[in-house]
């Protein structure tokens, strides 16, 4: 498996490992079962309201700080136990808890940032599983400015590790081409803070 980033970051890009089948029918259970909600996210002082939706599952107790909001784990789904079991045995991490983003079309994205809150168990795994529309995800270096881009197919898993958010950022920029929803699910660590 060839490393994307060729410094100071791990990113693997492992294609389509759900067969179309299996993948829609997880984008169905998924879009009818999660508990979606818009996020509220706090920046410069003022309250946004997030276009796509989101959701927070994971073990019992996991909390997680973004947006200077702490949301706190709904528990595994059927679903999502089977998922992160076929994640972790894809990439051979283990994860705690999982992210969930429903992004409704093109014009829903996420801007550049890197998942380096505190909680987040330093260097560890995240693995990105997408179902529904293939959208562009792109990496930047934080020092040297260095894009680079990788389309997430329907299906597929993307796992960053290492260095990666120390020394990179990544965004799923808007587009108006495509129509379809996306979700997207990110299996992570986190570490409780004490």
């Amino acid at each position: 498996m060839n490393n994307l980033l060729h410094k100071e970051g791990e990113a693997y890009y492992y294609g389509r490992v759900l067969d179309e089948a299996s993948a829609w029918q997880y984008y169905d259970v998924l879009w009818n079962e999660i508990e979606w909600k818009q996020d509220v996210v706090k920046l410069y002082g003022k309250e946004w309201i997030t276009r796509r939706k989101t959701a927070w599952y994971g073990d019992n107790g996991i909390a997680y700080t973004y947006g200077k909001l702490t949301r706190y784990a709904l528990p595994w789904t059927p679903a999502l136990l089977a998922l992160k079991a076929l994640t972790e045995k894809i990439t051979g991490s283990t994860y705690n808890s999982c992210l969930l983003n429903l992004y409704h079309h093109g014009n829903e994205g996420m801007g550049w940032h890197s998942d380096d809150e505190p909680e987040m168990k330093w260097h560890a795994s995240i693995a990105s599983l997408s179902l529904g529309a293939a959208r562009r995800f792109d990496f930047r270096h934080r020092t040297t400015g260095e894009t680079l881009s990788v389309v997430l197919e329907h299906g597929s898993l993307l796992e960053m590790k290492g260095g990666t958010q120390h020394h990179w950022k990544h965004q799923m920029p808007k587009t108006t081409k495509v129509l379809q929803p996306r979700i997207n699910l990110t299996f992570r660590t986190v570490v409780p803070l004490v």
